[in-house]
């Protein structure tokens, strides 16, 4: 197979890493929720030597993420763990950070809710949960082009959406976690940075 690529990901990958990096320079490794094509995980394994960054995704996805993995070079990237959010528990023990980028809009409310619900089990007190994609606030889009996307968001799948940050807030508000940094990111999306406590 040829391997996958997404342009939004070689995009977004550089402002990622700057804002990530401050968070991460004492995490011994990180759990990536959806890991996709794989090159995130492969661009910042790479950039971050010191701590594991271990992949999931369904298992579906898996093939595309080693050969990202594998072409990286990079020695700390393990083989990607086979993860659904409808289940539990999640095959990982506590970890020290999550981190997740353009999920929340495709899965369902449901899974939303899976995901928190995923994350109070295996998030480490004091561990970091990082969340990567478009937000609306205050139940209003922040630009034409995520209405658009928003739109065919749901034309493909009507249980799919962008999620209101509020909802979001609320749902890592019960999984004891407080939001550290809202930061605006290209193309009209954000990076959320929540601490446990």
């Amino acid at each position: 197979m040829d391997k996958p690529f997404s342009q939004a990901c070689e995009n977004n990958k550089r402002p990622i890493l700057e804002k990530i990096r401050p968070y991460v320079t004492e995490v011994t490794s990180v759990l990536e929720i959806g890991s996709g094509t794989g090159q995130h995980a492969a661009f910042f394994a790479r950039a971050l030597p010191h701590l594991v960054w271990q992949c999931s995704d369904l298992a579906v996805n898996h093939a595309g993420i080693q050969m990202w993995c594998e072409d990286s070079g990079a020695a700390n990237l393990p083989a990607p763990l086979t993860l659904d959010l409808s289940s539990t528990p999640w095959p990982v023990p506590l970890v020290p950070a999550i981190y997740t980028a353009n999920t929340l809009h495709i899965v369902s409310e449901a899974l939303v809710e899976a995901f928190f619900t995923g994350v109070t089990r295996h998030l480490a007190p004091g561990g970091l949960l990082m969340i990567y994609g478009p937000f609306n606030y205050h139940g209003q889009f922040t630009s034409a082009s995520n209405q658009e996307f928003d739109a065919f968001l749901r034309s493909r799948n009507p249980h799919s959406g962008i999620r209101d940050i509020e909802w979001i807030c609320s749902l890592a508000s019960n999984a004891a976690l407080t939001l550290q940094e809202d930061n605006a990111m290209p193309a009209n999306n954000r990076l959320l940075i929540f601490k446990r406590q």
